[in-house]
Protein backbone atom coordinates (compact mmCIF):
# COMPACT_ATOMS: atom_id res chain seq x y z
CA UNK A 1 0.00 0.00 0.00
CA UNK A 2 1.36 3.41 -0.69
CA UNK A 3 2.88 5.34 2.15
CA UNK A 4 -0.03 8.18 1.74
CA UNK A 5 -2.58 5.89 2.12
CA UNK A 6 -1.40 4.08 4.83
CA UNK A 7 -0.89 7.37 6.77
CA UNK A 8 -4.38 8.72 6.09
CA UNK A 9 -5.85 4.94 7.36
CA UNK A 10 -3.51 5.40 10.63
CA UNK A 11 -5.43 8.99 10.91
CA UNK A 12 -8.80 8.27 10.17
CA UNK A 13 -8.56 5.47 12.96
CA UNK A 14 -7.79 7.94 15.87
CA UNK A 15 -10.33 8.48 18.31
CA UNK A 16 -10.29 12.27 17.58
CA UNK A 17 -10.56 11.70 13.43
CA UNK A 18 -13.63 8.83 14.22
CA UNK A 19 -15.12 11.96 16.61
CA UNK A 20 -15.34 14.43 14.12
CA UNK A 21 -16.14 12.45 11.37
CA UNK A 22 -19.03 11.34 13.61
CA UNK A 23 -19.95 14.72 14.55
CA UNK A 24 -19.97 16.07 11.19
CA UNK A 25 -22.03 12.91 10.09
CA UNK A 26 -24.76 13.82 12.31
CA UNK A 27 -24.66 17.60 11.39
CA UNK A 28 -24.99 16.86 7.89
CA UNK A 29 -28.25 14.11 8.86
CA UNK A 30 -29.77 16.96 11.64
CA UNK A 31 -29.26 19.56 8.37
CA UNK A 32 -31.30 16.89 5.62
CA UNK A 33 -33.67 16.17 8.39
CA UNK A 34 -34.19 19.92 9.36
CA UNK A 35 -35.31 20.54 5.78
CA UNK A 36 -37.45 17.68 5.06
CA UNK A 37 -39.59 18.34 8.21
CA UNK A 38 -40.22 21.85 6.73
CA UNK A 39 -41.31 20.82 3.14
CA UNK A 40 -43.65 18.55 4.81
CA UNK A 41 -44.93 21.40 7.05
CA UNK A 42 -45.27 23.80 4.40
CA UNK A 43 -47.29 21.34 2.51
CA UNK A 44 -49.47 20.35 5.38
CA UNK A 45 -50.34 24.09 6.19
CA UNK A 46 -51.29 24.42 1.86
CA UNK A 47 -53.27 21.70 2.85
CA UNK A 48 -55.69 22.55 5.56
CA UNK A 49 -59.23 23.62 4.74
CA UNK A 50 -60.37 27.18 6.25
CA UNK A 51 -63.27 26.53 9.06
CA UNK A 52 -65.63 27.68 5.98
CA UNK A 53 -64.47 25.20 3.48
CA UNK A 54 -64.96 22.67 6.46
CA UNK A 55 -68.18 24.18 7.81
CA UNK A 56 -69.39 23.99 3.72
CA UNK A 57 -68.25 19.94 3.57
CA UNK A 58 -70.16 19.20 7.03
CA UNK A 59 -73.32 21.08 5.86
CA UNK A 60 -73.23 18.79 2.55
CA UNK A 61 -72.84 15.95 4.71
CA UNK A 62 -75.78 16.42 6.86
CA UNK A 63 -77.84 17.13 4.12
CA UNK A 64 -76.79 14.15 2.30
CA UNK A 65 -78.03 12.08 6.27
CA UNK A 66 -74.29 11.21 7.22
CA UNK A 67 -74.28 12.91 10.03
CA UNK A 68 -76.72 13.64 12.68
CA UNK A 69 -78.46 17.13 13.58
CA UNK A 70 -76.81 17.33 16.79
CA UNK A 71 -73.47 16.33 15.27
CA UNK A 72 -74.05 19.00 12.83
CA UNK A 73 -74.87 21.85 16.08
CA UNK A 74 -71.86 20.65 17.30
CA UNK A 75 -69.17 20.71 14.40
CA UNK A 76 -70.88 24.19 13.43
CA UNK A 77 -70.83 25.68 16.99
CA UNK A 78 -66.76 24.59 17.25
CA UNK A 79 -66.31 25.72 13.62
CA UNK A 80 -68.47 29.50 14.22
CA UNK A 81 -65.75 29.63 16.64
CA UNK A 82 -62.46 29.18 14.34
CA UNK A 83 -64.46 30.91 11.44
CA UNK A 84 -65.07 34.22 13.74
CA UNK A 85 -61.27 34.37 14.73
CA UNK A 86 -60.12 33.56 10.72
CA UNK A 87 -62.39 36.75 9.73
CA UNK A 88 -60.94 38.70 12.94
CA UNK A 89 -57.03 37.68 11.89
CA UNK A 90 -58.04 38.64 8.49
CA UNK A 91 -59.28 41.72 9.13
CA UNK A 92 -56.36 42.91 11.11
CA UNK A 93 -54.28 42.22 8.57
CA UNK A 94 -55.94 44.76 5.89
Amino acid sequence: MDVRVRSVIDFLQTPVAQIVLTVTMLFILLVVGYYVVRKFRDQSKEDQLSANDLLTNFREMHDEGDISDAEFRVIKSVLGDQLRQELKDAGGDS
